[in-house]
């Protein structure tokens, strides 16, 4: 295969950059991609270097790359690197704008020159010309591509002129940015004046573009790949269903195409190739494209936009010089793997030289074909930010995206809705707001599909909803066909042929039900009686045409079933669907571990997940995958397919998030086997009355606490307990719907909002009590419990623990507590019954919140350690990749193996906490704020952090610091602080106003602030909250001017002085500096700042760069 002349000139060694943390327009693709790349490169006998500060994901194993680095992304922290490894060729295009902003850094500062090493894949010259807005017209005026009126400039005055040229609606977006950052549609100069400025403030160079814009244009992408000798192919293109003016990631997707002829199909494909072929294109690549709208749309839009007026059929948006987003969905919905593709190619293979490893008989050099449809729909987090801005424009907001595959594309919408867990099943559900005349407007927010098709429900036609949205009118005549099959359904008796056509158009058997009136059992047992289950197809690429190796289904109902189970012993992981604020990345990590573990011990595994951006739906990550919606109809159909042969295999329900957790109760109920703890014991640990009980019989301590179904009992309890209290749903995940409340009257209002979001549930309320939280995740097998690590969080107990930042080994407990807390994770987990995974929160009472983490200062605590139980999850949790990677101590392999009755000691591990490594490891929570406008920022019991990034050196300080430049959070040294403080916090504040000032920080305050500042003797500079005299300046101002460069703003539980507070937040998220609403992190920040000194300086004293193999001891 390899040809001599390749070889010749193959990189040995290569350094791969990730992509961080994830934030929104940045997630799980990038590891999927980088994951898929690193093997790539090492089938060809490469040498792989990785760096990522990303904890949570599977690129940064052990045993990915040959050298892995967990540090932050920073140019002097790669240079660090490259220096210690010479590595031949560096390649950045498979982490996202993150890696290609540091490759193009790298290569400017002259850091590849200096060590000789190349850029692989698409050249630096190339990116810029893609990224560059000039340069791009430039090129597509070569190439004589259309070009849309347009001008780059630097001040909101020069926007302000080059719209007059183009006339409004004008859009304006920033250079080199992700997501949209910075973006968006003005229809007039106010409008313009401040999206241009906050544009300008965004872009890594200063620059907008301000374009004529587009809106209501099909919005069309092409995936396209090019190797160094320039052959190319299409690999898939995909349509948005929402017209231009919403960002391709908020859009929902349908691939391939289906309003596009031929011709058009042909026009764009050439002009994409063109593009790559002109930007000299080396790998993977996305080209966005606006095609004319149909004719009834153009009529509404004016000019210009008619399929057979003047001017250009199309133009070209922009171009991802990289694995994008799209890339990802495009390699799941066709099974061509581009990231292994573009990492080969990368190399200086080309596309013919590159074997297909779906079919493994063609190479990579053909161009895929879909005999199906389908569909991705973004996952917004609106139902953890009620109080956001809903609205979807050219800023991207969605956390993650589920697909789903079927033989219409009626089907395959239907399925993706029932994929998403909003809180919204199925097209049924309409809001109960919109009242009996139907949705107020059709304008796209995260539920504009459901407003598409209630308007069509209460009797508009799809014409009539075409002209008012610019959606495209096939799209909107097949939510008619829907909805004419609900009126059916409605009307008619049910019967076979009828079920039948219904199941074809996707209906659900609870949408069956609801309509026709039966409980979706009864549904379920009529249609398994009249002999209708669905068959399971396989993507294999290209239609059928090959035979084709990859196990990778998706169900429809039709004859012929491709998943005929085998003759193996067969188990079941469910995955945990997109990814949100809560339940992220993390969880898709243990569902990968648990399907690898389960083929190291010879059993099959199969994966059910609806999530395109991950590793757990590669193709050959589990034996068979069935890209299916997580609920229990399609999770109890694959499970009677795979157990045809009369024994159903038992499912994994531990590793999905609550996603999986939710659904052991459906299949408990349902007499199927789970794996592990059974549904009993996951519901004996998550349903309040009946733990506390098993507590109070065991002697195990919990905080004074109460359950309530209405607010006289909640009033009541609260009085018992006393405030301040915690309140929360009893099934919740990710500390949604969780406050802390301080008074009657808050509970009130607090309560009124439960009793609509989550109807029938029962509140949880408990004393809140102060100290700091401890967190642990531990393995039992019924006779011992296995604790690789405490981690301490360094926020006081009320900070939801996926918002903290964590500390591995815990640094200021006693030797009692650990003893304490050993003993309790080791009586609970017998005590409930947990076979596999768990995860407890702790809060350590007493001897004061803030313990400093110098050496020593643990020694002077009380005997008697006051410890209680916050909260136990019979499952694997956020931290497990974490914990995982910095002990050795694979969780998830010994838990999955633990499920298969292996026991903890036959496994070859002792019961009881692991000795310490001779590390120190900081986890830091990663916010998106900026992405989310009307959010407020503030920590709290609700969590909030769409990613983590984990700091690890030989020092605490060392470690921290790595953790807060990963995150953003690090506090520049000498620079100015505004400091605005809630009284009950003012005694907290003392010692970090003192470290600020001997680090030389200038400090400004708010007035009661400035106050207790005066009173200690220090200067201040006093600031108005919002202008009262009219002159002087407002916090806003001094933080938008730039004057501070780090904001500590701590929150009262009071609400009207929330919105005072809610502007200083903001400001500051939008500004882009570190914004803390925690004393205690602030203050760790501070005390670590000094650390970063020297960082600059060769010997680079200030921290260690070091593989993770090294910190564990090797070598």
């Amino acid at each position: 295969m390899t040809n001599g002349a390749v070889s010749a000139e193959m990189p040995k060694k290569v350094l791969v950059i990730g992509s961080g943390p994830i934030i929104i327009g940045q997630a799980a693709e990038f590891d999927y991609a980088g994951t898929q790349a690193c093997r790539s490169l090492r089938e060809e006998g490469v040498e792989v270097v990785l760096v990522n500060s990303n904890p949570a994901t599977i690129m940064t194993d052990e045993d990915m790359a040959d050298r892995i680095y967990i540090e932050p992304l920073t140019v002097p922290v790669l240079e660090r690197i490259i220096d210690r490894e010479r590595p031949n060729g560096v390649l950045g295009t498979l982490g996202g704008q993150t890696g290609l902003n540091l490759v193009v850094d790298l290569e400017k500062s002259g850091i590849l020159e200096k060590y000789n090493v190349n850029a692989l894949g698409t050249s630096v010259a190339s990116v810029e010309m893609a990224e560059d807005r000039e340069q791009f017209r430039d090129l597509l005026e070569r190439l004589g591509e259309p070009v849309l009126p347009s001008y780059a400039v630097e001040t909101v005055e020069d926007a302000v002129d080059a719209a007059k040229k183009i006339g409004y609606p004008v859009v304006i977006r920033p250079a080199y940015t992700l997501g949209g950052t910075g973006g968006g549609i003005a229809n007039n100069e106010d409008e313009l004046r401040q999206i241009s400025a906050g544009g300008i403030a965004a872009s890594k160079v200063g620059q907008v573009l301000v374009e004529r814009s587009l809106l209501g244009w099909k919005e069309v992408e092409y995936e396209v790949m090019r190797d160094g000798e320039g052959n190319v192919i299409t690999i898939c293109n995909m349509e948005n269903l929402d017209p231009m003016g919403v960002h391709t990631g908020d859009s929902i997707v349908v691939a391939p195409s289906q309003t596009l002829n031929d011709k058009d199909y042909q026009r764009l494909r050439t002009a994409s190739l063109n593009i790559i072929s002109g930007l000299n294109i080396k790998g993977g690549c996305n080209v966005q494209l606006a095609y004319r709208p149909s004719t009834m749309v153009a009529d509404q839009i004016g000019e210009g936009a008619g399929y057979d007026d003047e001017g250009s059929m199309y133009y070209v948006i922009e171009v991802n010089p990289r694995v994008s987003r799209s890339s990802a969905l495009a390699s799941k919905a066709t099974g061509y793997p581009i990231a292994r593709v573009a990492a080969k190619i990368a190399l200086g293979k080309t596309l013919d030289q590159i074997s297909n490893a779906v079919t493994q008989k063609t190479t990579a050099a053909f161009e895929p074909a879909l005999d199906y449809c389908v569909v991705k729909i973004p996952r917004w987090p609106f139902d953890k930010f009620p109080t956001g801005d809903r609205s979807l424009g050219t800023q991207m907001k969605a956390t993650g995206e589920v697909m789903a595959i079927d033989r219409t594309f009626e089907a395959a919408l239907q399925k993706a809705v029932r994929s998403l867990e909003n809180g919204r099943g199925t097209l049924l559900w309409e809001d109960p707001d919109w009242g009996t005349d139907g949705p107020p407007d059709l304008l796209p927010d995260d539920d504009r599909i459901w407003k598409l098709t209630a308007a069509i429900r209460g009797g508009r036609t799809a014409e009539s909803v075409t002209l008012e949205t610019g959606v495209d009118p096939w799209f909107t005549r097949a939510l008619q066909r829907i909805v004419n099959m609900e009126r059916t359904l409605l009307a008619d008796e049910l019967t076979p042929d009828l079920m039948w056509r219904a199941k074809r158009l996707g209906f659900s058997d609870a949408q069956i039900g609801t309509l026709a009136d039966y409980l979706p059992e009864r549904i379920r047992a009529m249609r398994k009686s009249w002999g209708l289950k669905p068959v399971y197809k396989m993507v294999d690429t290209c239609a059928g045409e090959f035979e084709a190796v990859t196990p990778y289904f998706y169900s429809s109902y039709e004859q012929e079933n491709e998943a005929v189970p085998t003759e193996r012993e067969t188990a079941i992981v469910l995955g945990s669907g997109p990814i949100r604020i809560g339940q992220g990345i993390e969880f898709d990590y243990c569902s990968v571990h648990a399907a690898w573990a389960l083929q190291n011990s010879g059993v099959e595994s199969v994966m059910i997940n609806s999530n395109p951006e991950t590793v757990s739906t590669d193709f050959d990550t589990s034996d068979r995958l069935y890209f299916e919606p997580l609920d229990e109809e399609s999770v109890r159909d694959i499970i009677e397919n795979e157990g045809a042969e009369g024994t159903n295999p038992a499912s994994m329900v531990q590793f999905g998030g609550q996603t999986a957790i939710n659904l052991s109760q459906s299949l408990g109920v349902a007499d199927l086997p789970v794996l592990g703890s059974t549904p009993d014991v996951i519901d004996l640990a998550s349903e309040r009355g009946r733990f506390e009980e098993v507590t109070a019989r065991h002697g195990l301590p919990q905080p004074p606490g109460g359950m309530a179904s209405d607010v006289e009992s909640a009033l009541q309890v609260a009085g018992n307990v006393g405030y301040p209290v915690l309140v929360r749903p009893s099934y919740v995940l990710g500390g949604r719907a969780m406050e802390i409340i301080q008074t009657p009257a808050e509970l009130l209002r607090y309560f009124e909002g439960a009793m609509r979001d989550f109807p029938g549930q029962t509140i949880l309320i408990d004393h809140y009590l102060t100290g700091l939280e401890v967190e642990v995740d531990a393995v039992c097998d019924g006779e011992d419990v296995l604790i690789p690590g405490i981690m301490q969080h360094i926020e006081r107990a009320g900070v939801h623990s996926g918002d903290s930042m964590a500390v591995y080994p815990a640094q200021s407990l006693t030797e009692s507590e650990v003893e304490t807390i050993v003993d309790y994770t080791r009586r609970i987990g017998l005590a409930l019954g947990v076979v596999g995974l768990m995860n407890i929160q702790f809060v350590v009472a007493g001897g004061g919140t803030y313990r400093g983490f110098n050496p020593g200062g643990a020694s002077s605590k009380s005997d008697d350690p006051e410890i209680y139980i916050i909260e136990v999850n019979p499952r694997s949790s956020r931290t497990i990749p974490f914990i995982s990677k910095v002990t050795r101590i694979p969780m998830v392999r010994i838990a999955t193996d633990v499920m298969r009755g292996k026991s903890i000691k036959e496994q070859g591990y002792e019961g009881g906490l692991a000795p310490k490594r001779d590390l120190i490891a900081v986890k830091a929570p990663v916010f998106s704020m900026s992405k989310l406008a009307g959010v407020d920022t503030f920590l709290g019991p609700e969590m909030k952090s769409t990613g983590e990034v984990m700091g690890i050196d030989t020092t605490f300080d060392g470690a921290v610091t790595k953790a807060l430049l990963g995150s953003g959070l690090d506090v520049p040294q000498g620079e100015a602080v505004l400091l605005s403080i809630a009284d009950p916090d003012k005694a907290d504040a003392l010692g970090l106003v003192r470290t600020l000032d001997e680090a030389g920080h200038d400090i400004f305050a708010t007035s009661g602030t400035a106050d207790m500042i005066r009173a200690m003797g220090i200067e201040v500079h006093e600031v108005e909250k919002r202008l009262e005299s009219g002159s002087g300046r407002t916090v806003v101002d001094i933080i938008e001017d730039g004057t501070v460069k780090a904001v500590v703003n701590t929150v009262t539980g009071d609400r009207s002085t929330m919105q005072d507070g809610f502007h200083i937040r903001r400001s500051a998220v939008m500004q882009r500096i570190p914004c803390f609403t925690s004393i205690d992190t602030a203050r760790c920040a501070v005390e670590a700042e000094g650390s970063i000194t020297g960082s600059g300086a060769s010997d680079g004293q200030g921290y260690n760069i070091l593989t993770l193999a090294e910190y564990l001891g090797d070598e």
